[in-house]
């Protein structure tokens, strides 16, 4: 009988298992977590800053405080990944010209070779090809009357003077010259640009040099870069040319890392038979740090998931844990295309297939109207039903969605087979700006949205588990007016850059069904050069949705066409 009263008393009328009662997180130790999330010291939480990096510390120290277990690498709470790898020409890199007037040139100051360039050495013909423009559709071919395969490419920098007025970019010279058989393109032009903006990979040797330095290339044909030009400019047509010099071209590639973290707790089950079983409770913590030299703290954006995500790894971990494993998991550089939640459902904790949901909360301080938006209801079995109960007994009107797409780090999982709900209370005019700062934040508002979550955790973490359910993403092919078209990509800002490379694909999107990937770098949009988010995003803005637009672009370094239909944003 004794043995009856204890186990009812654990398991309760509803079966939820716990050592003692769940006290949700307050609202004042919510605002709390906000304002440290958001001091000047966090500097934005961009990942890969030395601001990010304090958050990513800072909380850290705060699931340790609460009891959990190290999640991350060799016993820690972080979770490290490879943001992004930048390249440069290393001081073995060399350029020797041989023939009529042989000469070194000087490594910085006369030539320099490009981030993106193949490593390793090449020797060949240097012959000169105008602007190394190769254009079908303009009938524009500065490579007309001459072989280059097994030579070395020189061209100027620019586009070439077309009555069309096309446009040529650095990339669609370098993809000319390796479709042509070149061992290599040297691109001559007024300064030497920063290997940061000419990272992208064609895999061929390239690099840039002065007008000067490519004087004295061209001084075995008695011409220089100016006379050059102006032929070209004179004839309105290709002059390409064999220089009568020959090129020695070394290029020693250094590469440097850009990490983000991840910060991974786990609060492991007390019933043997369910413990290897885990819910994910997650958040992004990361922000968009500064931009144009000015702090963005992203209160709500998301210094408010990451509060409600660390208050409920407190609540929980002071009631002795669930019959499942809890694992919290603060997701690094989301703003730069999910890619934190994408290293971890590579490197999952608990395996995917012992995870039973994933619930991510982005974007919950601003409840004010006690109307709270959940998305993925129609992702597992019972999560309509499971929510619905719990913002009922919590005094909150739950808007549910059943679609669990969506441009945050719960699409990671949803696509990798976990069923998900999205927590989320709504945008506003403070989104992406400085002015989303935390004296804006419903603190109060937040403690409901926790109070729901403890509901929702505790029976998720007890009860038979929701079987997932494949949805399919909204439709984004209806007609839209101007303006309205959407690709479907999430990238970085990269100014002077040349193209533009994807920091993430969003699934059912343009873009994804157009077969683009993560890390694929758009070259053209339309027959466009893209060099850029602006440029991008000016060419989709004059679009409309339905619209079908030819896509150029990198893959590992190879040239690569498709056609997307564009659609329609669905957030």
């Amino acid at each position: 009988m004794l043995l009856f009263l204890a186990v009812s008393l654990l398991l309760g009328a509803t079966g939820v298992f716990a050592r003692a009662a769940v006290v949700p997180p307050s609202a004042e130790q919510l605002a709390e977590a906000v304002s440290a999330l958001t001091a000047p010291e966090m500097e934005g939480r961009r990942s890969g800053t030395a601001g990010g990096d304090r958050a990513a510390r800072q909380i850290a120290d705060a699931l340790a405080a609460a009891g959990l277990r190290p999640g991350g690498d060799q016993g820690s709470f972080l979770q490290t990944f490879v943001l992004e790898t930048s390249s440069h020409g290393g001081p073995a890199s060399a350029l020797e010209l041989s023939g009529p007037a042989p000469r070194r040139l000087e490594l910085g100051r006369d030539w320099i070779p490009h981030g993106g360039s193949l490593g390793g050495e090449v020797t060949g013909d240097v012959v000169f090809v105008g602007y190394g423009a190769d254009l079908p559709d303009s009938g524009y071919d500065d490579y007309a009357g001459v072989d280059v395969r097994g030579k070395v490419a020189l061209a100027l920098d620019g586009a070439p003077v077309h009555p069309a007025g096309a446009r040529v970019s650095r990339l669609d010279k370098l993809i000319a010259a390796k479709r042509r058989g070149a061992l290599a393109l040297l691109l001559a032009g007024p300064d030497l640009p920063s290997p940061d903006t000419t990272a992208v990979r064609v895999g061929l040797v390239s690099g840039a040099l002065t007008r000067e330095a490519a004087d004295a290339v061209l001084a075995a044909a008695g011409r220089t870069t100016t006379e050059a030009a102006n032929a070209l400019v004179a004839a309105h047509a290709p002059g390409p040319f064999a220089t009568g010099a020959r090129a020695r071209i070394r290029v020693d590639i250094v590469s440097d890392e850009v990490r983000g973290m991840n910060v991974v707790g786990i609060l492991p089950g007390a019933d043997p038979a369910l413990a290897d079983e885990a819910v994910v409770i997650g958040a992004h913590y990361d922000h968009l740090g500064r931009v144009d030299g000015v702090v963005h703290p992203g209160a709500d954006d998301n210094a408010s998931g990451t509060a409600v995500a660390l208050g409920l790894a407190r609540a929980f971990a002071a009631a002795g844990g669930m019959r499942r494993t809890l694992v919290v998991a603060l997701f690094g550089a989301e703003e730069l295309g999910l890619i934190g939640s994408r290293h971890y459902v590579g490197r999952p904790v608990v395996p995917l297939t012992r995870t039973v949901a994933m619930l991510n909360f982005d974007m919950v301080g601003r409840l004010r109207t006690r109307r709270l938006n959940v998305g993925g209801g129609d992702s597992g079995s019972g999560l309509r039903a499971l929510v619905s109960e719990a913002a009922q007994k919590e005094g909150i009107t739950a808007d549910l969605q059943g679609s669990p797409h969506g441009p945050s780090d719960h699409t990671r999982f949803y696509d990798a087979g976990v069923p998900v709900l999205f927590f989320h209370t709504g945008g506003h005019e403070d989104y992406h700006r400085p002015t989303d700062t935390a004296d804006k934040i419903d603190a109060a508002g937040m403690a409901r949205v926790a109070a729901v979550a403890v509901r929702v955790i505790e029976r998720l973490a007890t009860d038979a588990r929701p079987v997932y359910a494949k949805v399919p993403p909204p439709s984004r092919r209806q007609v839209g007016t101007p303006g309205g078209a959407f690709l479907g990509i999430v990238a970085l800002p990269r100014p002077g850059a040349d193209g533009l490379r994807l920091s993430s694909v969003l699934p059912g999107t343009a873009a994804a069904q157009a077969g683009l990937r993560d890390g694929d770098v758009i070259v053209r949009l339309g027959g466009t050069p893209v060099d850029g988010l602006e440029d991008l995003r000016s060419l989709v803005r004059a679009r409309r949705a339905g619209d079908i637009v030819s896509v150029l672009y990198l893959r590992d370094g190879e040239a690569h066409a498709t056609l997307a239909t564009l659609g329609t944003r669905i957030d």
